[in-house]
């Protein structure tokens, strides 16, 4: 090994004892804002407060804020340093409806500002702009995609973020998505005196659903269709005159995605034909695309977790397995390096999306994540930064 690359591994090895000291500081600041946003969660494109809370936190710290990034009233950039090298955490911020945070947002938010919080402490040292992106609407808005396409990402060389999860993964596999509503319209007739009057919407949507569950056995395994009916009447001597509900498609791809979406599309129709009512099918944000993994960021991360104690088994995190969600990060990826890996919180038996794992999401174990993704998020940064020179 050269001087220089020993005198790089001898600095690397400093900063990130720096990282510690700097997160096991603002350790207290950074539980108390992922709990303050898991106690008022907010819904996608309504994340007000949550913003103000990250925003002011990082202003508190010397970041430079620019609210409203990208045209997205609860969208951020918040910046610090003026390097060369322009490295971005992000930060996920919005709740379920009906479910608060049962995907650990106020994990991944708390997480991000104080991996920022930590780099920017040493940003003169490694030639960096660390920049922390508020992102809203990951869940089915697709708010990074907005900010992609309004230049928000353009210059980032390095974008990263953890999530949290029942268990610890490296390599993140988030499959492409669809969101789309779909609404019938028929006719209302009284459901006993005079039927033949009637075009039922709801027949609709239950014609629909069985040539999806039909459709199923000719689909690859990496596909996913899933829905859910919102409204189909509300008098059962009613025939029903609307219906609408809420779909998501997912595949490997976004090529695969569009193959298959066509397929969905005409179980869909055929519900309207069948039943003799008006098909609308609305896309509800940009498609998130599949997930490309920086490898040599995945393992530096890699092997700063085991330096904590965490192991992530990089063969068996390749050969897939858990992580097959969908997130707008997917998009990101395509443009810039990026990992996505997720943190444990022990939460078994609850997974994400469950009521019980909003709960886990604001337990001691889930503020002992929060203070682990932070440190190696940025020592993972270090990393880059300093080996990469």
């Amino acid at each position: 090994m050269s001087d220089r690359r020993t005198a790089g591994a001898h600095d690397a090895a400093e900063l990130k004892r720096q990282i510690v000291t700097r997160v096991d500081e603002m350790a207290d600041e950074l539980v108390g804002i992922s709990h303050a946003l898991h106690a008022d969660p907010e819904i996608r494109w309504q994340e007000h407060h949550s913003a103000e809370l990250l925003t002011g936190a990082l202003e508190a710290s010397g970041f430079r804020v620019e609210r409203g990034a990208g045209g997205l009233d609860t969208a951020f950039v918040a910046g610090a340093g003026s390097g060369s090298r322009r490295v971005a955490f992000i930060a996920e911020y919005d709740a379920l409806e009906g479910l608060g945070h049962a995907c650990g947002h106020n994990i991944i938010a708390a997480s991000g500002v104080g991996a920022g919080i930590a780099l920017a402490s040493i940003a003169d040292d490694l030639d960096a702009t660390v920049q922390v992106i508020g992102t809203p609407a990951e869940e089915g808005g697709g708010g990074k995609i907005h900010m992609i396409d309004a230049g928000v990402f353009d210059g980032v060389e390095i974008a990263m973020m953890i999530h949290p999860g029942p268990a610890d993964a490296a390599y993140a596999r988030p499959f492409a998505v669809a969101h789309f509503d779909v609404s019938y319209e028929g006719f209302a007739a009284h459901a006993a005196a005079y039927p033949s009057l009637g075009r039922n919407a709801a027949d609709a949507f239950t014609i629909a659903q069985v040539a999806i569950g039909l459709l199923r056995q000719q689909l690859p395994s990496s596909v996913r269709v899933h829905g859910i009916v919102r409204e189909a009447g509300t008098a059962p001597n009613a025939i029903p005159e609307t219906s609408h509900g809420s779909w998501y498609v997912r595949a490997s791809s976004l090529e695969e995605l569009e193959t298959v979406f066509q397929k969905v599309r005409r179980c869909f129709e055929a519900g309207a034909l069948a039943a003799d009512c008006e098909l609308t099918i609305t896309e509800t944000s940009p498609r998130y695309s599949e997930f490309r993994n920086d490898d040599a960021l995945v393992r530096a991360f890699a092997a700063n977790a085991a330096a904590r104690g965490i192991d992530l088994d990089l063969e068996e995190a390749r050969a897939g397995g858990m992580n097959t969600a969908s997130t707008d990060m997917g998009n990101v990826s395509q443009i810039v390096r990026a990992i996505h890996p997720y943190l444990s919180i022990d939460s078994l038996p609850a997974v994400n999306h469950q009521a019980a794992f909003a709960d886990a999401s604001a337990t001691p174990r889930a503020d002992r994540t929060v203070i682990d993704g932070a440190t190696l998020l940025a020592q993972t940064a270090v990393d880059a930064l300093v080996t990469e020179r």
